[in-house]
């Protein structure tokens, strides 16, 4: 026991000499686990080095020699050890490996997932989807009367499973092209009909947020229940009612943990499939994501409200907002004025029993989408049937905004000159504006980019073509195969576009959206050319030029008059940026060290194979002993040099 105690105390000092002067020598940082396996590699390696070289003791050497041996024994051993840290890295790269305390948070995050995973393989197994996981049945190939079971199993298992599935399911019920029409049918009820959570938990959380007196009172039966949160409807203390929407008890730790999983499985896609790669999985993955989180966030769903209220396509009183009561809003509760009307995804029989235009009602709705998409910049991301009412009046109510899409003005302006450049039917002109919205490599075929521009907009913008969801794919298809990327913001804006169509075609199964966005581009985005508009556009521009114009005169004097007087010259600072000097210096440095390190090997092996000369032992002579210590020079040298090799992120120490 005393003896175990006695080695870990020396261990232990050691260690103390060892780590900083092995990160010395090599100039980088390691981890303890390393850095204790390399003191007990050179504690080790010492006893068997020295016998090797001075022999048994006794030693019939002088003090002298004997410290000589020594030295040169402590100095190979430390050597072993940095030869193993060198290896280790370069075998085993720092970071490569989770930390302890990271090793133990991801097993934790790995029981919970696989939890996860086996509560949804219950789920849909309980509901009897196993079959159809199984390849053992297909749905295109059921009756009626299975399918519509199959439609709901479906939505009962993606109800169960809980909130981010709840949102697979909402966006599937407006891809009737990807999936039968029952089950879209079907699925659309996750928009507002899904199970509430019990009312004891919903008033807990209004009491955590907003306190008990908060309202006069509050229905206990949710007006709505969607995925993310529950719909109420209060009576102020001042009296009015209102829609207070409280997101669902205990769902952000749930949702974080679905996201996980989708962004693994969208990870693990991306590295194992061509399609996955092409695709850019992870983005997206990463982007659906952060739209969760947004939605989990009522403030910002707050200011969004705020800033799509501001806007000019709402600001045209067709589409409505509800307002805002921002004393009553915090993350987790919502309180906003009360629409009186009913959901649009369900509105058909109502519009034709008022005798309102649904061709009109769908006009208004696309053309305030679009409004948002090019001159807004702030445009509704989610608009799927469940986010919109039809008023009592006539109107449009627009809801949940926890999800909008933003712009900015360069992207908007491009956008604007590819609408007009299908107008016109102009390939060339929806080619160069494609090129600025996406992220374009650096060397791109343009011809063939406008030869296929040109056969997308022959074959889903002629006379009589729909806009839907395989045109969007068939552009995404002509991106991805030119290797252009689309920015998240530019890909929701699509996805909207092809939701939208899903929402219309609710209200108004016949509705041109192709001619729509024709229309509109001829209505609003050539008011950019009219006279009034160029002339401010002008005066703005000369604005922002004017400062620079009036130094230029002054400055064309200046270089006209040192050009006369034989004095104009050209400066031109060579590796002016701090970071280009460092760079050359830290390449200066390692090619230094490897000729130190050459030279030094090269004069330790001469000296080491010279025979004769002065003796420092009967097997050692001078020569040799000075021979050993260059070596561990040249090593010490070259190991430095390889330990930034393998690690090229690391920053020397100073």
């Amino acid at each position: 026991m005393l003896v175990g105690i006695t080695g870990l105390i020396n261990l232990a000092l050691f260690m103390v000499l060892f780590v900083p002067v092995s990160q010395r020598l090599l100039g980088v940082r390691f981890g303890l686990l390393r850095l204790a396996i390399a003191t007990i590699i050179t504690l080790a390696v010492f006893s068997p080095i020295l016998r090797a070289i001075a022999g048994e003791p006794p030693w019939p050497y002088s003090n002298a020699t004997a410290f000589w041996f020594l030295a040169l024994s402590t100095l190979l051993s430390v050597l072993a050890g940095l030869v193993f840290l060198v290896l280790s890295e370069a075998l085993v790269p720092t970071g490569s490996l989770p930390r302890v305390r990271d090793l133990r948070r991801d097993i934790g995050g790995r029981i919970a997932r696989t939890r996860r995973y086996l509560q949804i393989l219950r789920i849909v197994i309980r509901r009897g989807l196993g079959p159809y996981l199984r390849g053992r049945r297909r749905p295109g190939r059921e009756d009626a009367a299975s399918q519509a079971e199959l439609a709901r199993s479906f939505r009962l298992a993606l109800d169960e499973a809980g909130v981010t599935f709840v949102k697979l399911g909402q966006v599937l019920s407006t891809r009737s092209d990807v999936i039968p029409a029952s089950v879209a049918e079907e699925l659309s009820r996750l928009q507002d009909q899904v199970t509430p959570a019990p009312w004891d938990e919903v008033r807990a959380v209004l009491s955590d947020e907003l306190g008990a007196l908060a309202f006069a009172d509050i229905a206990t039966e949710p007006l709505a229940a969607a995925s993310i949160a529950q719909v109420y409807v209060a009576t102020l203390a001042e009296g009015g009612e209102v829609v207070v929407k409280v997101q669902r008890p205990g769902i952000a730790p749930i949702v974080e943990r679905d996201l996980d999983i989708v962004r693994r499985f969208a990870r693990m896609l991306e590295r194992n499939t061509d399609w996955g790669r092409s695709m850019g999985l992870s983005a997206l993955a990463e982007g659906f994501s952060d739209a969760m989180r947004e939605e989990l966030d009522f403030t910002v769903e707050a200011g969004n409200m705020t800033a799509v209220s501001a806007g000019q396509a709402v600001a045209a009183g067709s589409v409505v907002v509800p307002r805002l009561y921002k004393e009553l809003c915090t993350r987790r509760v919502l309180t906003m004025e009360r629409l009186d009307g009913i959901p649009l995804g369900g509105a058909a029989s109502a519009i034709a029993e008022r005798g309102l235009d649904a061709g009109e009602l769908a006009s208004t709705l696309f053309d305030c989408l679009l409004g948002q998409v090019a001159i807004d910049g702030v445009f509704h991301a989610d608009p799927h049937p469940g986010n919109f009412l039809l008023l009592t009046d006539g109107r449009i109510g627009m809801l949940d905004l926890g999800s909008v899409g933003r712009l900015d003005p360069s992207t908007r302006e491009a956008l604007q000159r590819f609408l007009l450049a299908i107008d016109h039917g102009d390939p060339v002109a929806a080619t160069d504006a494609l090129l600025e919205i996406v992220y374009r490599p650096d060397a791109v075929d343009e011809q063939a980019l406008e030869r296929a521009v040109g056969q997308f907009m022959a074959r889903h913008l002629g006379a009589g073509a729909a806009l839907g969801p395989a045109m969007f794919n068939d552009l995404f298809r002509i991106i991805t195969q030119h290797d252009l990327g689309v920015p998240p913001e530019v890909a929701a804006v699509f996805r909207a576009l092809a939701t939208i169509e899903g929402t219309i075609s609710r209200i108004s199964p016949g509705f041109d959206l192709v001619a729509a966005s024709r229309a509109y581009a001829s209505a609003h985005v050539t008011d950019r050319l009219a006279p009034d508009a160029l002339r401010r556009t002008a005066t703005e521009e000369l604005a922002t030029l004017l400062p620079m114009l009036r130094r230029l005169p002054r400055r064309i004097d200046r270089i006209a008059a040192a050009a006369e007087t034989g004095r104009l010259g050209l400066n031109v600072r060579l590796l002016a940026d701090e970071r280009d000097r460092r760079h050359v210096t830290a390449l200066l440095h390692q090619v230094l060290l490897t000729i130190l390190a050459a030279t030094a090997g090269v004069m330790a092996v001469l000296l080491i194979g010279i025979d004769g000369g002065p003796t420092v032992t009967p097997q050692v002579s001078l020569f040799q002993l000075l021979g050993y210590n260059l070596l561990i020079i040249c090593g010490v040298l070259a190991l430095r040099v390889l330990v930034l090799i393998f690690r090229p992120t690391t920053i020397p120490l100073r």
